[in-house]
């Protein structure tokens, strides 16, 4: 009944000052800044909202794809989060991500993905089982996602205070010492957020931290810089110079965005920017870089996958003379 999906929104939609920077705390570089950062969290609202309150997934779509193309991936993202929260709820059925993902979310599958770790992050831990996610080589981005929620909600203990989950219990089964990095990936792209796009700000923000950790911090906020924007040229080449060693980690990030971007069809001449400074290449051209280092199948040892996925990226990038 529309009532009931109404207040079911109401109660289960975040509200929407919490991403108003102020209220966050976070820097604020300048008004053009601002309005970007505080717009790509209501519209990450609104998908949400679109999600927990629909009748039907076709209906969600519909709205989602009215927004503008810039902004529309976060829409999604947050319609993800919705739905994966309706999963972990002990009411309200199940398979709502899978039935999100077979549908037009399927073109963001990189936000959806990250969409889900949101709702990990806001649902008891032992509710995690019932959200699940089909692809092996993906679902590292859900961490992704965790971090970034973690970082945006929690700055003081996860940013300031550098926390790092001591014994992170998912996935279920393996692989489990790589969360923690997936993790940094994602408090990487929330210190784009932190920072406010300020783009030295943030790169004395990530070197504050141990150095083990600073290869995934540069590659989310890369990807961060590249998908979100913010930032003009000149910033851009002075992070890409800042991060120095980390170069190659800020252009596989960047892939990543690139590749979200183009597969959606939402290019916009920020991520054009971004790319061109970070590889020299169009958005199409990256995400072609990262396309074809894509693992297909099983790896050796006990790396998962998406990390060799990751690293194949960054080694291109070398090869390529970019450094």
């Amino acid at each position: 009944m529309p009532g009931i999906r109404a207040l079911r929104r109401r109660i289960l939609t975040p509200t929407m000052s919490a991403t108003k920077l102020d209220v966050r705390g976070f820097h604020e570089k300048d008004a053009a800044s601002k309005q970007l950062l505080e717009t790509v969290g209501a519209t990450f609202l609104t998908g949400y909202g679109a999600a927990v309150e629909a009748r039907t997934t076709a209906e969600c779509e519909q709205r989602l794809e009215r927004v503008p193309p810039q902004f529309r991936g976060f829409a999604y993202e947050g319609a993800a989060m919705g739905y994966a929260v309706l999963d972990g709820l002990p009411v309200g059925g199940s398979g709502h991500v899978s039935a999100f993902l077979a549908g037009r979310g399927r073109q963001h599958a990189y936000m959806a993905y990250i969409g889900v770790g949101w709702a990990m992050a806001r649902l008891p831990r032992f509710r995690w089982s019932r959200v699940t996610v089909a692809d092996p080589l993906m679902r590292w981005l859900v961490l992704d996602g965790f971090g970034f929620h973690q970082a945006y909600f929690k700055t003081d203990r996860y940013v300031t205070g550098q926390y790092q989950e001591p014994e992170f219990p998912w996935p279920v089964e393996g692989q489990r010492w790589y969360s923690n990095h997936a993790i940094d990936q994602g408090i990487g792209r929330a210190l784009w957020f932190v920072g406010g796009t300020e783009a030295e700000l943030v790169a004395s923000m990530i070197e504050r931290f141990p150095e083990s950790r600073q290869p995934d911090l540069w590659s989310g906020a890369g990807l961060a810089a590249t998908y979100a924007g913010g930032a003009g040229e000149d910033e851009l080449r002075a992070f890409a110079d800042r991060a120095g060693e980390y170069r190659p980690q800020v252009a596989q990030g960047s892939a990543f965005a690139a590749t979200a971007r183009v597969e959606a069809g939402l290019v916009t001449a920020h991520t054009e920017l971004a790319t061109q400074v970070f590889w020299g290449l169009t958005p199409e051209q990256a995400s072609s870089v990262s396309i074809s280092q894509r693992p297909e199948g099983p790896v050796a040892d006990d790396l998962p996958a998406y990390e060799l996925w990751r690293q194949q990226v960054a080694s291109a990038f070398v090869t390529l003379g970019r450094v």
